[in-house]
């Protein structure tokens, strides 16, 4: 008697969307795992045990574990969540509104130049040594990258429709980054 379930038809996948499945894999468990323990602390086959493929599909897909956060969509992933933090009562008032004014603005540049702007300017000059971002100056590059996100920020946190204000804002940034990549 004949079967009165059919299998449906298996779609095969080309090389490139097993590929770029790889790759999404990898990328994603970096991320997790950087987030979580930092850079220097994973291990490459840590990633890949994560993202459930072998060391030389790492390799294939990426140099090294470096070469696999992609500086411009860090930029971009950057901004997204540097806007859904700023609008936390606690963050916004004090990254974006006391510390200025209570620490004074020169001594709060200050310690915003020691630890946020050298994490900007290694993410510019990684994607100019990659030629994802344009040959220029790293430097003024990430000053005004930082003072438009600080910005964003404030148009974000201080708005009536907090959703739409970021979207505006991610569109904005969004095109900025895009204005300096190749």
């Amino acid at each position: 008697m004949p079967s009165q379930t059919s299998a449906a038809p298996r779609v095969r996948r080309t090389q490139a969307d097993r590929s770029a499945a790889t790759r999404d894999a990898l990328v994603a468990a970096a991320r997790r795992l950087f987030a979580e323990h930092g850079f220097a602390e994973v291990p490459a086959d840590a990633i890949v045990a994560a993202a459930g493929v072998t060391r030389g599909a790492l390799y294939h897909q990426f140099a090294d574990k470096t070469a696999i956060s992609d500086p411009v969509e860090a930029l971009r992933y950057t901004v997204r969540i540097w806007l859904d933090i700023c609008v936390e009562p606690e963050i916004h008032r004090i990254a974006l509104i006391d510390g200025p004014s209570v620490l004074g603005w020169a001594h709060w540049r200050e310690v915003c130049q020691r630890h946020v702007f050298g994490l900007v300017q290694t993410v510019v000059e990684r994607g100019i040594e990659l030629g994802r971002i344009r040959a220029q100056s790293a430097r003024p590059l990430a000053h005004v990258l930082m003072g438009a996100g600080d910005e964003a920020a404030l148009y974000v946190a201080e708005a009536a429709d907090l959703t739409r204000a970021r979207a505006e804002m991610i569109e904005v940034l969004d095109q900025l980054i895009a204005g300096v990549t190749m």
